[in-house]
């Protein structure tokens, strides 16, 4: 009954910016969703969480579905996802669970290491935890990757080499975040791969190959104009593509992700894909992979979000949700 209503039918709550270290680039997201989704037809009004006169329109406005584009905490941890389900409105993207579990790396690393997705070794810090550069470099190497381990858009996140720059990183990403996530660094081959569906659906689109032009796939490089190249599809052989493509397949089922996701991958010199993390609520900036991966699989951006949309509705349906009854 929902999944085919028409999208001039279709009132569209388009839920961005929030109170995250990522408001700004979700408020991007936002400019780039809403002008696919008016081009698809549906009646879109933009609601904003860190407006309190926002969140009762959500509740008294109507609508028949959340479009999400709302990144970092807030949005892609289950918070705003627990609020529509309790209102009974039906929303883009992931469940409560899944978004809460993919957005803490580590948790997500459990997932990907019990359903046998290769991914690199890390350790996990608290803020109140002691800990000390050379134990780390004992363990992974003088060089590491040091993340804030529930942000994203690589904020809170540090390549770094020696125990005194690791400790430093691991103050540094503290200062952000309640704990932090301390990672073997691999070189190789930076490459993203979208998956849409859920289930037995699920189907990955073509790859993309990330060429930054700093040393890392950092911030800038992920959303200033020019940051970075986007070859898709990525330059990779048949075989290479089919497994890579079947492992974000994997990883998507492992964390319970519905309707979107983009898992990022480092391919080593070996041969080696390993999963770095998988993204819930992928950007929707001019700049963004989502976008781009869904193009080069002839998916039009209006498309794209009528088929999320879709989604929306059949994720509702199979967990027997009741629709509101504004």
């Amino acid at each position: 009954m929902f999944a085919h209503r028409s999208p001039e039918d279709c009132k569209v709550a388009l839920i961005a910016g929030g109170t995250s270290g990522e408001r700004q680039i979700s408020l991007a997201s936002k400019d780039g969703a809403m002008t696919a989704l008016k081009e698809a037809g549906y009646q879109v009004d933009w609601l904003d969480p860190a407006n309190r006169d926002d969140i009762r329109a959500l509740i008294d406005g109507d609508y028949d579905v959340a479009f999400l584009c709302l990144h970092g905490k807030g949005g892609e941890d289950g918070t705003i996802q627990g609020f529509l389900e309790l209102i009974g409105m039906p929303y883009t993207g992931s469940g409560v669970l899944s978004s809460a579990i993919s957005i803490d790396k580590q948790k997500a690393k459990i997932f990907y290491d019990t359903h046998g997705i290769k991914t690199p070794a890390s350790c996990y810090i608290r803020r109140s935890e002691p800990f000390n550069g050379h134990d780390i470099t004992q363990r992974f190497g003088q060089k590491c990757v040091v993340k804030a381990a529930t942000e994203g858009s690589s904020l809170g996140v540090y390549i770094v080499e020696g125990e005194q720059a690791i400790e430093q990183a691991i103050h540094d990403a503290q200062a952000i975040d309640t704990a932090v996530l301390v990672e073997q660094y691999i070189a190789g081959t930076e490459l993203t791969v979208v998956v849409l569906g859920s289930g037995n659906t699920a189907e990955a689109l073509p790859i993309i190959e990330i060429i930054p032009q700093a040393d890392s796939y950092d911030f800038d490089s992920k959303y200033a104009p020019g940051g970075s190249e986007h070859i898709c599809p990525a330059r990779l052989t048949k075989e290479d593509t089919e497994r890579i493509k079947a492992t974000a397949v994997a990883a998507h089922n492992a964390l319970s992700c519905h309707g979107v996701s983009r898992t990022d991958f480092i391919l080593d010199d070996n041969g080696d894909a390993w999963v770095l993390e998988t993204n819930t609520i992928p950007g929707m900036t001019e700049t963004s992979l989502l976008p781009d991966a869904a193009k080069a699989a002839g998916i039009s951006f209006p498309d794209l979000c009528k088929r999320l949309i879709e989604s929306a509705f059949e994720k509702q349906l199979s967990q027997n949700m009741t629709p509101s009854t504004k």
